[in-house]
């Protein structure tokens, strides 16, 4: 099984690890398949942590965390000056390769780079009491293939970002080069009246490329009280990223003239769930309270942003008088169509006892909602219609 789950040495060291963990071997094929069918979603990946959600038989994804012992300072000190004092070493790592050598050399420094079978603590919120669950080993193999693709995605496990660790070794690899090499010569002043004198400077160069894509979150995030909760930072980062992408391939940001409410539904409407996970519940809460709503307000705003983005809002929040035309036509075609007639308000055909409305939106398109029959709890549901007959029959048939 581990043969197909990895194309490194060391991806395939971390399966290794999870498989020894194992006293199971029908869940690993479970979470094997799993992991091949897409039902892993977005890894987040923190110092000693690794955080997703996986799909499994139930409509809600599970919350499966994988935990790994970060090395301590000494260790990583002891690795970076190891890997600092060669050239071979500091070329792999900028090459994002992990050759055995490496590993090795630091295995004879004290410093266990790998996961060893033990080192690897899985949880989830699923009820299968299995160690690992199928969910967790699925999340293993995943993460095994990010690990073929970048290593340093191990050492952020262990507890140090790929920029940190970077500029760490530059500047450790060039104190070590200049205790090799003799001090250059001075260099040469410059007379105080030639460096003051008038010119022309050259033109800035122009700007780098943009890439073909946002970047992405990565790095280790503060884990101390009262710090912001490491997956809603992550969710802020992402949107930052894609906001800034998006103003600098199009010249506008299509946010910019948004509410913070409206901001706030946005960015819950973009995760996946509808507020029922863990995480999107706590997140729910906090964009909620900034604007002294409910995370029941937030979550029906949210239905109505899936509906229709922000005309779909307007609609559930802002009742108007439509002028004559579509909306005094709307009625007629119900009835001839012998479908339940609508008392009309506003912009509003409802029918209460059955729990049924239609509202008009400004962009002549018809919203279909429902609440319980006899109440005045209206949520949105379906897709709008430019025709109030077809809204209505597919409101019928849900």
């Amino acid at each position: 099984m581990s043969a197909n789950s990895a194309g490194s040495w060391w991806g395939n060291a971390w399966v290794e690890a999870l498989e020894a963990l194992s006293l199971d071997p029908a869940r690993l094929a479970r979470g094997h398949a799993y992991a091949g069918e897409g039902n892993v979603g977005a890894i987040s990946v923190t110092p000693g942590r690794i955080i997703t959600y996986v799909r499994g038989s139930r409509p809600r994804p599970y919350r499966t965390e994988i935990r790994l012992r970060t090395l301590s300072d000494d260790d990583w000190d002891r690795f970076l000056a190891m890997a600092a004092a060669d050239p071979a070493h500091m070329a792999a790592l900028l090459d994002k390769d992990m050759p055995h050598s490496l590993v090795d050399s630091a295995a004879e420094v004290g410093v266990d780079l790998l996961p060893a079978p033990g080192d690897l603590v899985p949880s989830c919120s699923c009820p299968d009491r299995g160690h690992p669950c199928k969910h967790a080993a699925a999340v293993c193999y995943e993460t095994a293939r990010l690990l073929d693709a970048d290593p340093f995605v191990l050492l952020l496990m262990r507890g140090r970002a790929e920029r940190e660790l970077l500029d760490e070794l530059a500047r450790r690899n060039a104190a070590h080069s200049a205790r090799e090499k003799p001090a250059p010569p001075p260099f040469p002043g410059v007379p105080a009246a030639a460096a003051l004198t008038p010119r022309t400077l050259p033109p800035l160069p122009g700007p780098l490329p943009v890439p073909p894509h946002p970047g992405h979150a990565s790095g280790a995030y503060p884990g101390t009280r009262g710090a912001p909760d490491p997956l809603s930072l992550d969710l802020l980062v992402t949107d930052a990223a894609a906001r800034a992408h998006t103003l600098l391939t199009t010249g506008t940001d299509p946010t910019a003239a948004l509410t913070p409410w409206q901001d706030a539904v946005r960015l819950a409407a973009a995760q996946p769930g509808s507020g029922l996970t863990a995480s999107t519940r706590k997140l729910y809460a906090t964009l909620a309270a900034a604007h002294d709503r409910s995370p029941t307000d937030l979550a029906r705003a949210v239905a109505a942003w899936q509906q229709g983005g922000l005309t779909g809002l307007s609609v559930l929040e802002t009742p108007w008088d439509p002028p004559a035309g579509p909306f005094d036509r709307a009625r007629p075609a119900l009835a001839a169509a012998d479908l339940p007639r609508l008392r009309p308000h506003r912009n509003r055909l409802s029918d209460a006892e059955r729990g049924i409305q239609l509202r008009l939106g400004r962009d002549d398109r018809w919203y279909p909602y429902e609440s319980d029959p006899g109440t005045d709890d209206w949520w949105p549901t379906g897709a709008p219609d430019p025709d109030p007959v077809g809204a209505l029959t597919e409101l019928l048939d849900t």
